[in-house]
């Protein structure tokens, strides 16, 4: 590959971003290559995340629903921590800024993962609220996998693969990428089964996955051999 274009890519792309994927030494193409690869891995494992996601919040939040007896639970709720708190808060006003209304829905989409990932812990299992949530949101689960430190761990890893999916971060050198997949499957099913069938039907991720580093390297080849 030319010199100067690998390094009028490397500006584009920036050095340290690129400096992820050519630790080992690795020439330009190989570098590219695993750029290209961890790309098309997130891409592949957005979709997944995202019903992951939407699941639990919809659950979550038809959950309290039912407890509190009204849609607008935020209004009712009580025992939450203060953090949890303030992000309601803090939900209602970008609503308000936005000129949007406070409605449930604006609600729901409005408060971020953290905030629905948050109710497993060790706070919420003394209130009784995660226990209720574990129960009445993960009805096809095991009955030993509703156990809130299993739930709030399941949890915060595929927070952490949220996150650096969606800025871009390197997670091709993960070792144990394909069983974190796979438990954000499991875990849609215990939701909702119908929902993880729709998620597997179109999950791009596994041909990705053991198709390597292979297809990537003959593009970049074929166009700058």
């Amino acid at each position: 590959m030319n010199v100067e274009f690998f390094e009028n890519i490397e500006g584009a792309l920036h050095t340290e971003r690129l400096d992820a994927y050519r630790r080992d030494g690795a020439d330009a193409g190989v570098t590219l290559a695993r750029y290209s690869l961890n790309m098309a891995l997130s891409e592949a494992l957005y979709p997944t995340l995202q019903y992951a996601e939407i699941a639990l919040r919809n659950g979550i939040h038809a959950a309290l629903a039912r407890r509190h007896c009204t849609v607008a639970w935020y209004d009712a709720i009580t025992g939450l921590p203060a953090w949890q708190m303030e992000r309601i808060g803090e939900a209602k006003s970008r609503l308000v800024k936005n000129g949007k209304p406070i409605t449930p829905g604006q609600m729901v989409a409005e408060l971020n993962f953290g905030f629905w990932t948050g109710f497993f812990n060790k706070l919420h299992a003394r209130n009784g609220i995660g226990h209720f949530l574990a129960k009445t949101v993960f009805v096809h689960a095991p009955k030993h996998e509703r156990d809130l430190a299993k739930l709030d761990l399941r949890w915060k890893e595929i927070r952490v693969l949220r996150n650096r999916v969606f800025h871009h971060e390197r997670i091709l050198h993960w070792n144990d990428l394909d069983a974190r997949q796979q438990a954000i499957l499991e875990v849609i099913w215990w939701i909702s089964p119908e929902l993880q069938q729709l998620a597997a039907t179109f999950d791009r991720y596994p041909g990705i996955r053991s198709g390597g580093l292979s297809p990537w390297l003959r593009r970049l080849e074929s166009r700058w051999p």
